[in-house]
């Protein structure tokens, strides 16, 4: 598991409460899941994530284009928490890659 200054507010799995961000690398909380199997919900985008496993990746229409994406879940207990941006394929998308989108419902903010 990384190390991390206890003093920077950060998120955490809501699982196990592994953090998997830091709350300076949060860009935004304007971005939603888009609907699968019946469920849709907020999710943050992230600069940078740790404690956390990068699946396979796979080519995924998202709602703002295709993307190059790769599942992430939680090091310790395994919960899939979103994904990591691989490929834009639109140029105004290409902001994204390298960048993380965990899902809201997944994480607890630590102070």
């Amino acid at each position: 598991m990384a190390e991390f200054p206890v003093h920077l507010p950060s998120f955490s799995c809501r699982n196990c409460r592994t953090p998997v961000a830091f709350s300076q690398d949060l860009l935004s909380k304007d971005f939603w899941r888009k609907p699968e199997r019946g469920k849709s919900g907020r999710a943050y985008l992230f600069r940078q994530a740790i404690n956390i496993v990068v699946g396979e990746k796979e080519e995924k229409q998202l709602i703002t284009g295709l993307f190059t994406i790769a599942n992430i879940s939680c090091s310790k207990c395994g919960e899939v928490m979103g994904w990591k941006y691989l490929q834009a394929y639109e140029t105004r998308e290409k902001f994204k890659e390298g960048m993380f989108i965990i899902e809201r419902s997944k994480i607890a903010k630590e102070y």
